[in-house]
């Protein structure tokens, strides 16, 4: 499973706002890897952020 499919089903899993830093420790995840998925996912406006610094699924 790429990164970007991973990020976007520990989102959709929690079903709140979250941020890099809590994605990266639920999915044991490299934070910078997380960072570059979540950039790449912005850009295809598949994350939303509802409050700054916290995404969720479009």
């Amino acid at each position: 499973m790429a990164i970007k499919e991973k990020v976007l089903e520990i989102m959709r899993e929690e079903g709140q706002p979250l941020n890099a830093g809590k994605i990266a420790e639920l999915g044991s995840l490299d934070r910078k890897e997380v960072d570059k998925a979540m950039a790449q996912l912005k850009k295809e406006s598949k994350i939303v952020s509802p409050k700054r610094c916290y995404w969720t699924p479009a």
